[in-house]
């Protein structure tokens, strides 16, 4: 394990349970899952759940919560549908998965991140919205720059902020996972392969750098990618084989926080392999997000009840959505995930008091 700046947080999780199944809709025949969350301007609690068809066509649907001691939700319609080029192909497996949502200040806009199936394969693909509820496409992420990864790429998250990148520029900061072509190819083939690999070569976070100015002038270049860095890796501890985000990230005293997933084999030498979807939390810095502060030494959500452990993925808890309470307390936090790829879950995150929460107590005092 790396040294990190932060060596410990104390950190509370409290499962709320399942909170959206599929309803008999034969939109959702293969599951609902991996929602993006957000609060609109008059703080209602919006969901977007992947909802999945027969064939793997996926849509992203719209839900509407509600603030109860366990959320509540019903449906509304969808976000998004396939329908661009780069979202549909005539085989099945195609079209709108896993997004997530960040409202970002600056541009005054919701921004929604997802992966685009389409003939290509998985591309990260950016919508806008400025009321949550109504979206429009901007097209997919361009990474066109030298020595930049041209290919399968998805876990994309916007951060609220701008950021200054590593080459000083004041920029929109996302993550993102470029794709090994093997491992969509062949996983359980392709499990010695990347074992035998530095843990740097394996499927990693990376932070994507989109110059803020001229998003400014023109909302289409919010899709012209201007530096991309790695962030964090699989390691030996936990989370070996792979590695993606999962939340947006929100500000903290420490830093930015969200939370990500990573993958573990626990067997491959059978028919199909088996593999375990954990979640995690990392803190980056609050002024250069390309330093990592912390990184979980142990998962805080790992598949433990039967919605998590058995269904269209076994052992899946895969953490998308991520929405503040500051009604229930400064630093709690309403975590959303998709449950063996079929179901959606619901966990509290509750993190201890900062130093620096303590510090101004003790001024206070």
């Amino acid at each position: 394990m790396l040294a990190y700046e932060i060596s410990q947080l104390d950190v509370s999780v409290q499962r709320l349970g399942t909170v959206l199944v599929p309803d008999g809709n034969p939109k959702e025949a293969d599951g609902v899952l991996n929602p993006a969350i957000a609060r609109t301007r008059k703080n209602t609690l919006l969901m977007y759940p992947r909802c999945v068809a027969e064939g793997n066509i996926s849509r992203i649907g719209l839900v509407r919560g509600r603030d109860d001691e366990r959320p509540r939700f019903e449906r509304l319609g969808y976000a998004l549908e396939p329908s661009a080029p780069y979202e549909r192909r005539p085989h099945p497996g195609y079209g709108c998965e896993d997004p997530r949502v960040t409202f970002v200040p600056a541009l005054d806009l919701y921004v929604m991140t997802y992966t685009a199936f389409g003939p290509d394969g998985p591309r990260i693909a950016v919508a806008v919205s400025h009321d949550a509820m109504e979206w429009q496409r901007v097209g997919k992420l361009m990474f066109s720059r030298p020595g930049m990864h041209i290919g399968d790429d998805k876990d994309a998250a916007f951060f609220p902020e701008p950021v200054r990148s590593p080459a000083g520029v004041l920029s929109l900061a996302f993550y993102h996972r470029p794709m090994l072509h093997l491992s969509a190819v062949d996983g359980r083939a392709a499990i010695p392969l990347i074992e035998k690999m530095p843990f740097h070569d394996r499927e990693s976070i990376r932070l994507g750098y989109i110059p803020l100015e001229p998003v400014l002038k023109d909302r289409s270049k919010l899709l012209e990618v201007a530096e991309s860095v790695l962030v964090m890796s699989p390691d030996a501890h936990w989370g070996s084989l792979k590695l993606g985000a999962g939340t947006p990230p929100v500000r903290i005293d420490e830093g930015w926080m969200s939370l990500f997933h990573a993958v573990d084999v626990l067997d491959h030498h059978g028919a199909k392999p088996k593999f375990r979807y954990s979640a995690g939390i990392m803190i980056h810095d609050g002024e250069r997000p390309q330093v990592l502060r912390y990184r979980s030494p142990e998962p805080v959500l790992t598949p433990e009840t039967d919605d998590e452990k058995r269904g269209i993925v076994d052992n899946v808890v895969f953490p998308t959505g991520i929405d503040p309470r500051p009604d229930l307390g400064e630093r709690v936090f309403d975590v959303y995930y998709g449950m063996a790829d079929q179901k959606i879950g619901a966990a509290r995150l509750t993190l201890g008091e900062s130093s620096a929460s303590r510090e101004r107590a003790e001024s206070a005092a």
